[in-house]
């Protein structure tokens, strides 16, 4: 059970780190920080079909709140916005066409 609930923490852990970059304004550093909590908490379910009843009762809500505080966290992460988005901006030393003949 030790390997288990090192899992979570870990998870935990990786919480905590996202957290204290967003204090920062470091989002990028909390991306990686969310991301390896939940890569974390995705090894501790794939091994959920192996645990007994006693280490599904201790880790089952352990792990809970470690995704709540990871979903949490995740949402104060801002969405990264693309370049592409927006208007063009005219580039005033850009060659205009020259006018059609009439």
């Amino acid at each position: 059970m030790d390997a288990l609930l090192k899992l979570a923490a870990d998870a935990g852990h990786q919480i905590t780190l996202a957290e204290e970059a967003l204090e920062e304004e470091a989002h990028d550093a909390a991306r990686e920080a969310v991301d390896r909590a939940a890569d974390a908490l995705e090894a501790l379910r794939g091994r959920w079909p192996e645990m007994s009843a006693a280490e599904r009762a201790v880790v089952g809500p352990a792990a809970k709140a470690v995704r709540d505080r990871l979903d949490a966290t995740a949402a104060r992460i801002p969405r990264r916005v693309t370049l592409g988005e927006g208007a063009p901006e005219e580039d005033p030393e850009q060659e205009a066409e020259p006018p059609a003949a009439g």
